[in-house]
């Protein structure tokens, strides 16, 4: 409402004024939430339901591999149209087969997230199947591409079970025991796991090395590498391991892990006749530090560790002993002092005083603190209950000193080829070797 006011001047003027009121602001009206009913979701399914199957298929021609999973997860209906899609054999040529053979680095990197996203995938669109129906639909797509499968593709540096293991790794991410114990079943009925293993376990190790490098190619790259924690990988190697005794167990664990030559030819020979650098044996302490860490699977200690490793290191021959001494560094404190100390219990002092002296050996040739040689002794003393068996294992071991000392001597001196000098020098290290251990003895002992 407005007023005119007269002035109190003589002219006359007007001023105009505003009667204030408080107005309210308009209130926005509140978003109104919307749940989408079971029904509203069957209708939405029941569009595409009505569809044509060719129409829906080339909308899903149109749709990434992650949108699609996405998509399957929507109703039932459409889990069941989106199956029905990718069990088509043109989908599986232009989807699932890939190619494997000399690829790019980019290539490498887009076909691992493109596996990724398969196992996803077939994880989502089977969520509401039974473990049994769901590897039968799942296997039954990868199980007739010779990339996945055993002894079926002979190019050289093929990708195929990388590929397969990413896959596999998504797929069942989560799953419980009993199912992973289920997957591992149906993957050895699709491959023949078991059936080849067996032949090669009973031949003579080196004898049929394209199916030794086969079967570690198969097993490390669709089972174990893929592992993104040591539960998961230890399972997987114990589930390899189960079936077979004891020496057939060591057997496989070289297969699988020991040490590579050119053209991947597993080096049985070597670990007899010579000292392999510690990148040779780092695959094999890792497997055994993996088998010998938390143990999580029933029936498995680290009893079961030690035989294992008191195996190993005798196949095909007993192993040149810097290799073994090598090993048990790479393995750790821990695990070295546990294979030692048992031997010690039984008496066997010439033995673990000789793989002392060349675990001394190799802590000077690798670089390794003497000051870890030296705690490694204190601790084996340790294990002697009385003061005389304290003594006579120092005895033991000094003597054990002189003793390898001279062997290597005799040996560098016995002609003057190149291993003849190669044992010279490794004479010397021995020398320093020893020199540096009794520095560090001594100067803890008066300490």
């Amino acid at each position: 409402m407005i007023k005119v006011r007269k002035t109190t001047s003589n002219t006359r003027k007007y001023s105009w004024t505003r009667k204030c009121h408080h107005l309210k602001a308009p209130q926005r009206p509140r978003p109104v939430r919307t749940v989408m009913t079971r029904s509203q979701c069957s209708s939405a399914a029941g569009f595409f339901n009505g569809l044509p199957a060719e129409v829906f298929h080339m909308i899903l021609d149109q749709m990434s591999v992650v949108d699609i999973s996405v998509f399957s997860m929507v109703s039932k209906e459409l889990t069941s149209c989106i199956v029905n899609y990718i069990s088509s054999q043109a989908w599986r040529n232009k989807t699932i087969i890939q190619s494997f053979h000399n690829p790019t680095l980019s290539e490498q990197r887009s076909t691992l997230e493109h596996y990724r996203h398969l196992g996803l995938l077939f994880k989502r669109c089977t969520l509401l199947l039974p473990t049994k129906d769901r590897l039968k639909f799942i296997f039954s797509k990868f199980s007739q591409i010779p990339c996945f499968m055993l002894e079926q593709c002979l190019t050289p540096d093929c990708t195929g079970f990388s590929r397969y293991g990413v896959f596999l790794q998504t797929l069942i991410a989560g799953w419980d025991e009993l199912e992973c114990h289920r997957v591992f079943g149906f993957l050895c009925e699709q491959t023949n796991l078991l059936l080849k293993t067996e032949a090669l376990l009973t031949a003579k190790p080196g004898l049929k090395r394209y199916q030794e490098l086969q079967l570690r190619l198969f097993c490390r790259k669709v089972l174990l590498d893929p592992c993104q924690n040591q539960p998961d990988g230890q399972f997987w190697l114990v589930q390899l391991l189960k079936p077979w005794p004891l020496v057939s167990q060591a057997h496989l664990l070289f297969v699988l892990f020991g040490p590579l030559l050119h053209e991947g030819i597993l080096g049985w020979e070597d670990l007899v006749d010579r000292g392999l650098p510690h990148s040779a044996l780092w695959d094999l302490a890792k497997c055994i530090l993996m088998l010998s860490g938390t143990l999580q699977v029933k029936g498995w200690s680290t009893d079961s560790v030690l035989s294992i490793l008191e195996e190993l290191i005798v196949i095909p021959q007993p192993w040149y002993l810097e290799n073994v001494a090598r090993l048990l560094v790479l393995c750790g404190s821990s695990l070295c002092y546990t294979f030692l100390a048992s031997k010690a219990l039984n008496g066997r002092l010439d033995e673990i005083s000789r793989i002392i002296i060349h675990i001394i050996l190799v802590c000077e040739k690798d670089g390794y603190h003497m000051s870890w040689a030296v705690k490694l002794v204190q601790q084996i003393c340790k294990v002697f209950s009385t003061a005389p068996e304290r003594f006579t294992f120092i005895q033991h071991l000094e003597n054990m000193f002189s003793e390898v000392t001279r062997e290597f001597y005799e040996s560098s001196v016995a002609g003057n080829n190149f291993e003849d000098r190669e044992t010279f020098q490794t004479f010397c290290i021995l020398l320093d070797s020893s020199a540096r251990f009794h520095t560090k003895l001594l100067h803890m002992f008066l300490k």
